[in-house]
């Protein structure tokens, strides 16, 4: 009996571990921290042996491949030692792509890319077809291979689980676009980032499409240095395309095969310049699903804002809250500010990745009256904006930064959570964040 290692006890892991002991393996998970408890009760009930807190080498290192979640960098000393035995390192979705026969409609990208992975969910939905959702949101992957079957998937996909990929392919590739992030995994350097996005496409087919942004000069700079043997279909808001979608007027223009469709962004259930790019990538994909045009267009009428992303909580004597606390960098939070059409109270700040924040000084000057820091260290965005805004205060935590953005606001203003910063400092995740900031509104 193969011997399968699962590195990291949250979500990937322990949906791979499961997967594992569905197929017959000898599986073993092994969590250098704390494994939270609902995951736990996961691994007693499948009968799955596990340890928290360390890892046992002679544990790990006897297994014939491990399966690492994406949480976990390559160079950990625990990987480096997997690696020099000559033990395969891969990712759950590599490992749970083995036993699934579904088409799959992945989706990565810097920005963007939750929000077209849900605009496609809905859409396959509504077109009454049996699909999942998984990978970066929702359930894992895995563990939906191992318990439920489905004919689609959508899946949401970061640069790091496309790292330990080898054989993994979708059947609809999508770059949402490309900017720096998460340059402490890829040595800082952005080219090796940009690499890592596109192995989404390195097992591509003639008979697979590749969907990406023809606006963004990395992604198309990159597709100049190599070769894609698919159905190439491009979207853009500033020039016309031969096939793909397009911008012409006030509608979105969908070129597939030999038919065009219309959708008019009046229509549309998501605003700003960055949704209409989401929309055109969505209905792209529901096009080479073979969704019809009614569907894709009722449906990117009908979709609902998802979670933490430009999400309108409350108005508030005329002033409206909304949290976008998954914009945790600075392309998602100039994307943000970009789309306000009130003056803004920005709430901004957290762990910083290496941001350059000169690019949003132009919006910042245009649409931004107060700035409420929320960080431990709050210096380089003082250093950045200071001198922009005539109001500028700190805050620990959600509810101090509510109340003081609720003090610099006036009636027809907009309190904006856009930290475009990780959340490390203050919070659990973008999530606990978040709610954080929900709850303080509501308690104002």
């Amino acid at each position: 009996m193969s011997r399968v290692v699962v590195l990291g006890g949250a979500e990937s892991g322990v949906g791979a571990a499961v997967l594992a002991k569905v197929k017959g393996f000898d599986v073993f998970l092994s969590d250098k921290g704390e494994i939270k408890e609902k995951y736990v009760q996961e691994l007693r009930k499948w009968e799955i042996p596990f340890e928290q807190g360390q890892h046992t080498e002679e544990l790990i290192l006897n297994a014939d491949e491990v399966v690492k979640s994406p949480g976990i960098p390559g160079t950990v000393p625990m990987v480096q030692k997997i690696r020099e035995k000559g033990i395969r390192v891969v990712s759950e979705i590599e490992f749970a792509s083995r036993y699934d026969n579904a088409k799959k409609i992945c989706i990565t990208g810097s920005n963007g890319k939750t929000t077209t992975t849900s605009l496609i969910y809905h859409l396959l939905q509504q077109a009454g077809l049996n699909v999942g959702l998984g990978g970066n949101i929702g359930q894992s992957y895995a563990y939906q291979v191992a318990t439920r079957h489905f004919d689609y998937y959508v899946l949401e996909i970061s640069s790091f689980q496309l790292d330990d990929i080898y054989d993994f392919r979708p059947d609809i590739a999508i770059i949402t676009n490309i900017t720096p992030d998460h340059l402490d995994r890829y040595d800082h350097k952005m080219e090796n980032y940009v690499a890592a996005k596109f192995k989404i496409t390195k097992n591509l087919t003639p008979d697979d499409c590749f969907i990406f942004d023809s606006d963004d000069a990395i992604t198309v700079g990159h597709l100049s240095k190599i070769v894609l043997r698919c159905k190439m279909l491009p979207f853009s808001q500033e020039k016309e395309v031969e096939q793909g979608a397009f911008l012409k007027d006030d509608k979105i223009v969908l070129r597939y095969d030999k038919e065009e469709t219309d959708i008019f962004l009046q229509d549309l259930a998501l605003g700003g310049k960055h949704n209409v790019y989401n929309s055109m990538a969505a209905a792209l994909a529901a096009k080479a699903a073979g969704i019809h045009n009614d569907v894709i267009r009722k449906s990117l009428a009908s979709f609902q804002p998802i979670e933490h992303r430009l999400e309108p909580v409350l108005s508030i004597k005329d002033v409206l809250y909304i949290n976008d606390s998954k914009a945790t960098n600075v392309d998602s939070a100039w994307y943000a500010l970009e789309c306000q059409k009130r003056p803004v109270v920005w709430i901004v700040g957290g762990t910083d990745k290496g941001n350059d924040y000169s690019v949003l000084n132009d919006l910042v000057r245009e649409k931004v009256k107060a700035i409420v820091c929320l960080g431990v260290d709050n210096a380089k965005i003082h250093a950045a904006f200071g001198d922009m805004v005539s109001k500028m205060a700190d805050a620990l935590s959600a509810e101090e930064a509510v109340k003081k953005a609720a003090a610099f606001a006036e009636s027809g203003d907009v309190v904006l959570l856009s930290p475009c910063c990780a959340s490390f400092d203050l919070f659990k995740n973008y999530e606990d964040r978040g709610e954080q900031f929900k709850a303080a509104v509501r308690n104002l």
